[in-house]
């Protein structure tokens, strides 16, 4: 293709400003596999250089310009044709022109909105990134990188405690009880659950949070349930009268802030399932949504007392950094 003049005759680089320092976050890829990629938060600029490296030094390249976009996406694995762009900023990089030697071009997306948070489900990727573009007359030239975005949310004013009650006429009847119904991803859920009638023999109890996945609408809608975590909080028959305590931590577990209808594409939802299993392996089982969201965290900084009092240096927490999208969840 070189030789032919086909060739694609440069590399392209994109370099993010304050790439070291940034903070880094992980995300799974469509194989299962995770990423890291640099971490932003809506309405923070995203600035950088992309270099344009020639393969060979004193040879020429036309083009019909460079540019640069910023874009937000969404792809339905069903419909792998079409990607749903619900961000799309492009900047000129330059001209129509030639290029004799390497080139740098800065860029900055000032502010830029980022409503939804990164995400790679089971039937659907929302993923934000950069893409370059070098036109030229038979085939442009692509560098395109990606960056994760996560979105913050003020902790909610109203967290009413869940309570319940589930049974089996004449056979069963439990209460069971969570502290909270909203829950930030590192947070520990802490419950009861009290039996006031056992007339079946129990085997176990176990607790389990689902992740709902739904996409799309009408007759295309597909709903994928994965158990995210699961965990056995009674071994052995119980009596009437007994109490079993739940204590679980979310800072373990792969989650995301529940999502509901992000652009109208899909929604992320969690659910508390309470299972009980008897002696001839029935099961039942009670089902609870509960609402996880993203939590700031507490930055850090030294404060220099005036130089009138004896110098100290002392570590003051900062207020919880916050910053309510759409996404945010339900206060």
């Amino acid at each position: 293709m070189s030789f032919f003049g086909f060739g694609s005759g440069a590399d392209i680089d994109i370099i993010l400003d304050g790439a070291d320092s940034r903070k880094q976050a992980e995300i799974k890829t469509e194989e299962g596999r995770k990423e890291k990629h640099s971490l932003y938060y809506d309405g923070e600029s995203v600035s950088g250089k992309v270099n344009v490296t020639m393969k060979k030094p004193g040879t020429k390249l036309e083009h019909q310009g460079v540019k640069i976009e910023f874009i937000g996406q969404i792809e339905l694995y069903y419909d792998r044709g079409n990607h749903h762009e619900f961000s799309s900023i492009v900047k000129e990089l330059a001209r129509p022109g030639e290029l004799m030697q390497n080139a740098t071009y800065s860029f900055e997306f000032v502010q830029v909105e980022k409503p939804y948070e990164s995400y790679t489900g089971a039937n659907v990727k929302l993923r934000y990134f950069l893409r370059v573009t070098l036109v030229k007359r038979i085939s442009d030239l692509v560098k395109e990188r990606d960056i994760i975005v996560h979105t913050l949310s003020t902790y909610p004013e109203m967290n009413n405690s869940i309570k319940m009650e589930v049974g089996i006429e004449e056979s069963l009847h439990i209460e069971f009880e969570y502290n909270k119904s909203k829950y930030h991803l590192k947070d520990v859920i802490v419950g009861k659950i009290y039996f006031l009638l056992v007339r079946i023999k129990i085997k176990h109890m176990e607790l389990a949070i689902i992740k709902r996945e739904t996409t799309g609408s009408g007759p295309n809608t597909f709903n994928d349930n994965e158990t995210i975590a699961k965990y056995e909080i009674m071994d052995g028959a119980p009596v009437r009268g007994e109490s079993i305590p739940i204590r679980l931590f979310l800072s373990g577990y792969d989650l995301t802030p529940t999502m509901r209808d992000i652009n109208k594409k899909f929604s992320v939802k969690y659910y508390l399932n309470l299972v009980l299993v008897d002696e001839e392996e029935r099961r039942y089982f009670k089902q609870q949504e509960i609402v996880l969201w993203r939590k700031g965290e507490k930055v850090r900084r030294q404060i220099q007392q005036p130089a009138s009092v004896p110098s100290t240096i002392s570590n003051v927490a900062s207020p919880e950094e916050t910053s309510p999208t759409a996404n945010d969840v339900e206060k």
